[in-house]
């Protein structure tokens, strides 16, 4: 994260001038979510909304079901209070293909896209095994996929996507969490040039006691000056041992250890080479059925409690965080599919709203439940832990959220250093600098219509347009404030990030609603009134966000002061409100 801030500080506002684009164009040029950081709505990116290929759709069909029914025979309950996945449900699900979802068929895998891959581990509805597959395969493997050569690939995936091998992601050190380049983890050249020597250790690793096959970052001096390096490190080199598993409030059947490095021989061809939560979503999808058939069957002052207002408002909220999250993750992984530029914002964006809406959603499921959710014999409070890991692990929704808002204002930061050199001398250029007046007050004044939203969600696509508008004005008028100081304005880069966020989200649900009237499908009609309704809510938080940016400076201002005198005094400061 340091590097990230430093570089920030450095690009934010620096653009080497050509030709200057619209806003417009400028936004056909990179993601979908950055574009928004200049006002624009590139439609081209969001719609239609996408959907898997016909030969994929078909895998899917055949390979849903089969798992979907494997896991609810699974005993998540034992899991969790044994704090040991059975091997049996290991084997069985290596039987499944589960470890090699998206590793190419002619290297032993199913070959899913990103999207594919979503929507089977959709059906992993036990935490610990999910986590388990999935920091196998996202992130364990995934740099062999991505970036190994094809020596890597062909040495590595196929035993990798049977499941004969596990694998496991190495970077977090007791030092560092968030910020990578400080780790402590050392890679030594061998005298003979043949070997890195690795000394070090990694803590809280995810598959760290089972696995065969470990991604390691580490320290190695290059030009002498020392890089971060990723290795593909085989725990048959010998010099690797792990601790203990860790007991755990949640994920608690899921291995999770310390992993120690002394003086392991890594060839030197194993440098390596040489992203969405959409479980979130599923989780939550799960526990508010089950919820809704409790609020149905329940009954409390003579009428079941699905007929109390406060409880219905409760399921309707929730019905819209899942339909969000969806609309997010899938679009998310379909623009990845079809190689959209530089997705990474969007993954975060997903991860940071599936994440704090399923653990609020799993909380007021409990609230419904009343004591009932509260016993063991159910499954939330379990659900609850489990998801509490969510917005700390695979990067703090913290720095998330500053990793969107400051991608996002460099992209608009450099832009905006290419108006200002054209607007300190017009006349170099008078027909650029007509074009930019005129593209500025057409987006304030005037927004266009956004193209592939159904007919029948104009209201929605409008409020779209409109904050989406407000919300370049915004990031404009931090930049200029702050310049590159924006970086140290965390407080605002929250409610950009937030904005952004919400502004997908937006985008996500039009185009998802847009396709299933398009379709025709059934649930249409419901999809609308679902979108209609949360595309309103949501412009109204995106509204206060960006309002507040102009508005709370002095209320941040107070916070911090406040916080700086406890963290001072490390304590709570008052006095006991009885004077005794």
């Amino acid at each position: 994260m340091r590097s990230f801030l430093h570089s920030s500080r450095q690009i934010v506002l620096q653009y080497n001038v050509r030709s200057l684009q619209t806003a417009a164009e400028a936004a056909a040029d990179v993601s979908y979510t950055r574009g928004l950081f200049l006002g624009v709505n590139n439609t081209a990116r969001a719609f239609p909304y996408p959907k898997p290929s016909e030969s994929e759709t078909e895998m899917l069909q055949m390979l849903v079901d089969p798992v979907k029914k494997y896991f609810s025979f699974v005993d998540s309950r034992a899991i969790d209070e044994t704090k040991k996945i059975p091997q049996q449900v290991l084997n069985d699900i290596k039987e499944l293909g589960l470890f090699g979802l998206q590793i190419p068929e002619k290297l032993q895998g199913l070959g899913l896209s990103n999207t594919g891959y979503a929507r089977v581990c959709e059906e992993i509805t036990d935490g610990s095994l999910a986590v388990t597959v999935m920091a196998h395969q996202s992130i364990g493997l995934k740099g062999i996929l991505l970036n190994g050569n094809e020596a890597q690939k062909t040495k590595y995936l196929p035993k990798l996507a049977t499941g004969e091998h596990i694998a496991a992601f190495a970077l977090t050190e007791p030092s560092s969490g968030s910020d990578a380049g400080s780790i402590q983890t050392r890679a030594t050249l061998s005298e003979d040039g043949k070997h890195f020597i690795l000394n070090g250790s990694k803590i809280w690793i995810s598959n760290g006691g089972w696995a065969d096959v470990m991604t390691v970052f580490a320290q190695t001096e290059v030009e002498g000056k020392d890089k971060v390096t990723a290795f593909i490190v085989e725990r048959a080199f010998g010099g690797v041992t792990s601790g203990p598993s860790e007991d755990k409030l949640g994920i608690r059947g899921s291995n999770t250890c310390q992993v120690f490095f002394d003086n392991c021989k890594v060839p030197i061809e194993n440098i390596l080479g040489g992203g969405p939560d959409m479980k979130t979503g599923a989780s939550l999808r799960r526990v508010l059925s089950t919820a809704a058939e409790h609020a149905n069957s329940r009954k409390q002052f003579g009428a079941p409690l699905a007929k109390f207002g406060l409880i219905q408002k409760k399921f309707g909220i929730m019905t819209l965080d899942v339909y969000a999250i969806e609309s997010m993750a899938f679009m998310t992984t379909g623009m990845i599919d079809r190689g959209d530029p530089s997705c990474e914002i969007e993954a975060a964006m997903c991860k940071v709203y599936g994440s704090e809406a399923a653990f609020t959603g799993i909380n007021e499921c409990i609230q419904v439940m009343g004591g009932t959710g509260f016993m063991k014999e159910w499954p939330f409070e379990r659900l609850m832990r489990d998801c509490r890991i969510l917005s700390i692990f695979e990067g703090t929704n913290e720095i998330l959220r500053m990793l969107i808002a400051l991608t996002g204002i460099r992209t608009a930061g450099e832009r905006l250093s290419a108006v200002g050199k054209l607007f300190q001398n017009p006349l170099s250029d008078p027909s650029s600098a007509a074009k930019e007046v005129s593209d500025r007050l057409q987006r304030k004044f005037s927004p266009t219509t956004l193209e592939g939203a159904h007919p029948s969600l104009r209201d929605s696509a409008e409020l779209l347009q409109k904050r989406t508008a407000d919300f370049g004005q915004a990031v404009e008028f931090l930049l200029r404030k702050h310049g590159k100081k924006v970086v140290d304005e965390q407080m605002q880069l929250e409610r950009i990030a937030d904005s952004a966020i919400a502004l997908f989200a937006m985008t996500a649900t039009i185009s998802r609603a847009s396709s299933s009237l398009n379709l025709g499908n059934e649930s249409a009609e419901h999809e609308k009134k679902l979108t209609a309704l949360y595309c309103d809510l949501t412009s109204k938080k995106i509204q206060t966000l960006l309002d507040e940016i102009k508005t709370a400076v002095k209320h941040d201002k107070q916070l911090r002061e406040i916080a700086s005198e406890v963290l001072k005094s490390e304590k709570y400061i008052p006095s006991h409100a009885t004077g005794i």
